[in-house]
């Protein structure tokens, strides 16, 4: 009898891939993701991309994030996911009434303005003269004067404040590291402070011969050797060591950089290039310092220079392209050859404040009584540049200028409101008051603000008293009204009330 024959070997199955999945296995995998990752996915292949941009994903990230449904009557006309991303746009550009607010209201006899005001995750940092204030926006006491804190050290009038990542920074003194920032800040006082976040000097730097009047925008060097720059009355830039310590704290000073004739007024980190510093003084002349190339006392280490026209207001870089804008026009300066390769915008008779949102290509000037809106792309080749928008309305100088992808915020000195426009198109979104009551006529404007994604900060002072307004748009619901033939947006409705879409049909 012969032997049976062995059995075939077993054939190997294919590997299952994400695409073999059914649809409802798939939708229930994408209820478990994120937004982040829901848009990561959706990049892989168009299979997934449809399935990611279905109505079902996209109305559960509207319930979790704004705790809003959509009516179906609105979902016949458009996805979920283009109301998703409409309600998004709105918000950001502040087209709501009824932002979560806060307002802090303070008698002072002082007529000093607020100089300096950031917004960071919970905290607000105001500066007024020579102090500072934080305010604790977890608190529920936050604004009353005993919840805040007050960083005092200074003894004249703060001229910059700069918030910057702790990490490989002061961990000897017992702060922690992590996405913790500490604030640096300059003043006439001829001295350089760095504070801990329960308002306690961490350090005081002296070194200029005068009013230090410029902080750089970044730290330089590398995770082992952090170094702050800045620029004095006194015509030099200085380099400061924030890894020394202990015994080696009076070594902080790396190097003192000599070549401007006038007071250095502005300082930022090149783009392309983190070790290179870019600086403008009073006279409009642009340097280039190779900040690795110094060590010695005296050293100078200028690896470019230019010069502008007109007063320094502010400047900008991105990539290999610094933006300045000085007198009444935007100039554009090649980093690496130093040459002008373009005047981007040109606003007549001065210029007042300017800010640029170079992943769109749009820039934005402030004048005498308004703004304007450009488009770099459109002005490369025109020696006479025109505006695509100009946002009027304004009284006085436009000082004050924000600007992102979503929309354009301006103020000044002698403007009761800021102005909110769509950075897109100049269309004005909406106006925020900025004093205490809109019925009294305040002495002063906006003295200064901050934009911070959906939430905004002013500060003022109104007859005596110093007043600050938080708002926060994140969860807003009342739409600003639109013009009779565009009605105001129905997409969203609350899901605490008893909404059907039998009511709302």
């Amino acid at each position: 009898m012969s032997a049976s024959s062995p059995p075939p070997p077993p054939t190997p199955s294919m590997p299952t891939s994400l695409i073999d999945l059914d649809v409802d296995s798939l939708s229930h995998c994408l209820a478990h993701l994120s937004l982040r990752d829901v848009s990561a996915l959706a990049m892989t292949c168009t299979s997934l991309k449809r399935l990611s941009y279905s109505d079902t994903v996209w109305l559960r990230f509207f319930r979790e994030h704004w705790c809003l449904e959509v009516p179906w009557s609105s979902l016949n006309t458009r996805g979920a996911r283009d109301l998703y991303l409409a309600r998004r746009s709105a918000l950001l550009q502040f087209k709501f009434l009824d932002p979560v607010s806060l307002q802090v209201y303070r008698h002072t006899s002082s007529r000093s303005n607020f100089n300096h005001l950031l917004l960071h995750k919970n905290h607000i940092f105001s500066a007024r003269g020579s102090t500072i204030e934080m305010i604790d926006l977890d608190r529920d006491d936050a604004g009353s004067e005993d919840a805040n804190i007050l960083f005092s050290g200074h003894r004249a009038r703060i001229t910059c404040m700069r918030l910057f990542p702790l990490n490989g920074v002061f961990t000897s003194c017992g702060e922690t590291e992590g996405e913790q920032k500490f604030l640096v800040t300059s003043s006439y006082d001829h001295s350089i402070r760095l504070w801990g976040k329960k308002g306690s000097c961490l350090r005081c730097m002296r070194g200029h011969n005068g009013p230090v009047l410029s902080l750089s925008d970044k730290l330089l060097g590398d995770d082992t050797c952090k170094v702050l720059a800045s620029g004095g009355e006194d015509g030099t830039v200085r380099l400061w060591s924030l890894s020394s310590s202990g015994k080696q704290r009076q070594q902080s000073l790396k190097a003192t950089l000599y070549g401007h004739e006038k007071p250095v007024e502005l300082m930022l980190v090149a783009g392309h290039k983190t070790s290179l510093l870019v600086t403008i003084s009073r006279d409009a002349k642009v340097r280039v310092w190779d900040t690795t190339t110094s060590s010695s006392a005296r050293s100078s280490c200028c690896v470019g220079m230019t010069t502008l026209r007109g007063a320094p207001v502010n400047m900008k870089c991105h990539e290999t392209l610094l933006y300045v804008a000085a007198g009444s026009s935007v100039t554009a300066v090649d980093l690496r050859t130093m040459q002008k390769v373009m005047t981007a915008a040109v606003h007549q008779p001065k210029l007042y404040s300017f800010d640029i949102v170079p992943s769109k290509s749009l820039l934005c000037t402030g004048g005498d009584g308004r703004a304007m809106l450009w488009d770099i792309r459109r002005n490369q080749e025109a020696w006479n540049p025109d505006p695509v928008a100009e946002l009027d309305g304004h009284c006085g100088q436009v000082t004050l200028l924000h600007m992102d992808p979503y929309k354009v915020v301006t103020g000044g000195p002698h403007d009761e409101y800021v102005n909110v426009w769509e950075s897109d198109t100049g269309v004005h979104a909406n106006s925020l008051f900025c004093c205490n009551d809109e019925k009294e006529v305040p002495k002063f404007g906006c003295d200064t603000m901050a934009v911070d994604g959906l939430r905004i900060v002013t500060a003022t002072i109104c007859d005596n008293a110093t007043i600050l307004r938080y708002r926060d748009f994140t969860y807003a619901t009342n739409p600003v009204a639109k013009p009779e033939n565009d009605p105001p947006s129905k997409f969203w409705f609350s899901l605490s009330g008893d909404y059907s879409d039998d009511n709302n049909s």
